[in-house]
């Protein structure tokens, strides 16, 4: 066969296992038009955003377990209702197993605290961490066999700052082999594609079970959200899992957990023992990896992204912060996730500037410090101006406008979007919506002077993160 013709074999060869493989996965990257049946699915199945007043949220549920504690937001709140999501928080312990389960939605992690090992179960995906051990043969003793130890699908580590992105469907685990403990905070997009059941956060355990919360408000409450569970094998006959595994009904019958009273999060003695390359700094090769310049398949695709690193701030000013943005063109499953998240850090009374998010529900989460959120509704009153603290979220519905402003001990945040390419339109700065409009345009809608005008559009030429103008002022309305 002449070479060029061999080359063009190979790549069509590719190109059908690739498309093949993806397909196994999900949808693979969306086009346009499945883009477009993304939004009109959110749209029908989300309830109306007649969102009269918003609050920063704290979590409702606590679920305590040997090895740490899972927190839940309220899904019938009117905010996450609104955007159509789930909120989520886990603290691990050292040593503390969260264990494999999986959602009915896609969930996107951030990890406010500490650092760990995670393992995502891609269905098809070979198991490419294995282990070997030497052993002779057995006749005459006569040179070396290899024999398996350990195989699984690999294993991605993770630390503060990173983002981890979970596909719905897809099993997951996660543990904390640090000295400090774990914290996750994670949002879950229940109006994506990916969930044809109903609108409602639905865990899937594989192991273990979850007891009743801690608290006692969830007990009063009537909603729909799921209460105390065991894992799905609870739910199935002895005799069927020990035929299906081939093993005896003793450990059949430990599959179902039935008497693990432990939770969801359990302690491992002597440390997890499981078939990993040595941690290493963040290699930014290996971040940058594509195959022959294609995009990620499903088996070697990236599942975590790191945000918290300075270097890679899109906006960064020296007196005010930084803000980064992590979408699908920095970070492909995002494509398949159909969500986005940005990170800010913003300096002691430092302002974002007042803007409005053009595509996407914004989930914002306080990851340190406070600072004063004002959010605007379309008939120019205010539905939220107050405090959002360490620990709380709001959300920002799409096209309300928004504007945040450190308080004296500065203010960290993550915001989860719902849109793989979430863009905002900002009110104030070089690149916003005033500076593009002509003088007269300005001067005949607010009645003011050309040198009003001018000012209005030239006075700030930072972009989207603004530096204390007047401290004292600030200071006052901290």
């Amino acid at each position: 066969m002449h070479p060029m013709a061999a080359l063009i074999s190979l790549a069509l060869c590719f190109l059908v296992l690739f498309h093949g493989s993806v397909a196994q996965f999900g949808p693979g990257p969306l086009q346009p038009q499945q883009q477009q049946q993304q939004q009109q699915q959110r749209f029908r199945s989300q309830s109306e955003c007649r969102v009269q007043s918003l609050s920063a949220l704290e979590p409702n549920r606590r679920y305590e377990s040997e090895a740490g504690v899972t927190e839940h937001w309220d899904q019938n709140n009117e905010q996450l209702e609104c955007a159509g999501v789930a909120a989520t928080r886990h603290t691990i312990a050292p040593r503390g197993l969260l264990l494999p389960s999986f959602d009915n939605a896609p969930r996107l992690i951030y990890v406010v605290q500490g650092r760990g090992i995670t393992g995502a179960i891609i269905p098809g995906c070979p198991e490419s961490f294995q282990s070997f051990q030497q052993s002779e043969q057995r006749e005459g003793g006569q040179g070396q066999r290899q024999r398996q130890r350990d195989q699984h699908q690999k294993i991605q580590h993770f630390r503060q700052g990173d983002i981890i992105a979970i596909p719905a469907g897809v099993a997951h685990w996660t543990y904390n082999d640090g000295e400090t403990p774990v914290v996750l905070v994670s949002v879950l997009d229940t109006s994506n594609y990916a969930n044809q059941l109903d609108q409602n956060h639905r865990r899937f355990r594989l192991a273990g079970s979850e007891q009743q919360p801690s608290t006692q408000s969830y007990q009063r409450e009537q909603t729909r959200e799921q209460g105390p569970s065991d894992n799905i094998f609870n739910g199935f006959n002895v005799e069927t899992l020990a035929e299906a595994f081939g093993v005896s009904r003793e450990t059949a019958r430990k599959l179902q957990s039935q008497d693990d009273n432990r939770g969801s999060i359990v302690q491992v003695e002597n440390g997890l023992q499981v078939v990993r390359p040595p941690r290493r700094e963040e290699d930014e090769e290996q971040e940058q990896f594509r195959l022959n310049g294609l995009e990620e398949i499903q088996c070697s695709a990236r599942l975590r992204h790191n945000i918290a690193e300075p270097t890679r701030a899109d906006v960064y000013n020296p007196q005010a912060g930084r803000i980064t943005s992590l979408n699908s063109q920095k970070f492909p499953i995002l494509n398949v996730l159909q969500l986005s998240a940005e990170r800010g850090v913003l300096y002691r009374n430092a302002l974002l500037a007042p803007h409005w998010n053009v595509n996407a529900h914004s989930v914002v989460y306080a990851t340190r410090g406070n600072g004063r959120v004002q959010i605007v509704g379309e008939q120019g009153r205010p539905v939220f101006d107050g405090e959002l603290r360490e620990g709380q979220l709001v959300v920002v519905p799409q096209s309300f406008a928004v504007v945040k402003k450190a308080g004296n001990e500065g203010f960290e945040y993550v915001a989860f979007k719902t849109n793989d390419n979430a863009m905002n339109s900002p009110l104030v700065g070089k690149t916003s919506v005033i500076r593009a409009m002509p003088e007269d345009v300005l001067m005949n809608s607010y009645r003011i002077s050309r040198e009003e005008a001018r000012r209005l559009k030239y006075n700030r030429e930072e972009i989207a993160v603004f530096s204390p103008r007047f401290p004292s002022q600030q200071r006052a309305a901290a």
